[in-house]
């Protein structure tokens, strides 16, 4: 099994559910990253996701955007994300997740790019903006260097779709909590219906995302699915804050208090 699958699968015996905070890599700096990685273990996230600055980023909102905009203009480059992740893998027991778009693993190569990331430490992939038809070729790949492979289902997706992209992932499936672009949102995210249309069809683990901004939002949303992704809240605190990686863990504290509270209304099928 590999470390996602550890992950959720101890979160099943346990009973509880996962929180995964979203870092832009590099942003503010690339020491702000690294140090609130080395903490978000013990404030309490389980798996966390690393996007990997793109000068379009598909489906992010003005937060996360400008941060990689921020990021790219002041010279980040992919190697020394690789580089970062491979310095603190043997310093926490965190699951790693790349977000990366598929124009990244155009440019690198996409089997250099899946090689690269697990020699680096990385635990999986996400592609949010990958053709389909392409998707279903990369499960060999990803199961030989021992990758989470993960595609978006939207609130929207219809069944049939839905049971298209859930063939192509591994490890577990991405839910989109709202349509749209994400952003911190006032309202809980709606997503039951989706969860159970996914459940019937997959016993993959489902992190929901999208809009996802306070300890209830977190609460909501794993009463339902597996683990609750967070991104612009979090990526505006540290831009905002003097001491980001701080900020950073402070807030995912805030946020994994939600998780208490939370009382599975459906579990995936054994």
């Amino acid at each position: 099994m590999s470390r996602i699958d550890d992950i959720f699968e101890s979160h099943r015996r346990e009973g509880t559910r996962a929180l995964m905070p979203f870092l832009t890599g590099g942003y503010p700096s690339l020491p702000d990253t690294e140090r609130a990685l080395l903490g978000m273990a013990d404030a309490g996230a389980s798996i966390v996701e690393i996007g990997f600055p793109f000068s379009d980023p598909i489906a992010d909102g003005p937060v996360i955007a400008s941060s990689m905009h921020e990021t790219l203009e002041r010279g980040l480059r992919i190697e020394q994300l690789f580089a970062m992740v491979a310095g603190v893998r043997d310093r926490t027991t965190l699951g790693l997740v790349a977000m990366t778009s598929d124009s990244i693993l155009e440019r690198m190569g996409t089997e250099r790019f899946f090689a690269r990331a697990a020699e680096a430490g990385f635990d999986g992939l996400i592609v949010p903006d990958m053709d389909l038809s392409k998707a279903r070729g990369l499960g060999d790949l990803a199961r030989q260097h021992d990758l989470a492979l993960t595609f978006l289902i939207a609130p929207t997706t219809a069944p049939d779709r839905a049971a298209e992209i859930l063939d192509a992932c591994r490890g577990f499936v991405y839910l989109l909590a709202r349509t749209g672009l994400t952003g911190e949102q006032q309202d809980a995210p709606e997503i039951e219906r989706q969860v159970e249309m996914i459940r019937s069809r997959s016993s993959l683990p489902i992190a929901a995302g999208f809009g996802i901004a306070t300890p209830e939002h977190v609460r909501m949303v794993t009463a339902h699915a597996d683990a609750a992704i967070v991104g612009s809240a979090l990526v505006r605190r540290m831009g905002l804050a003097d001491d980001p990686a701080s900020a950073a863990l402070e807030f995912t504290r805030e946020l994994a208090s939600g998780l208490a509270g939370a009382t599975p209304t459906s579990s995936p099928p054994r």
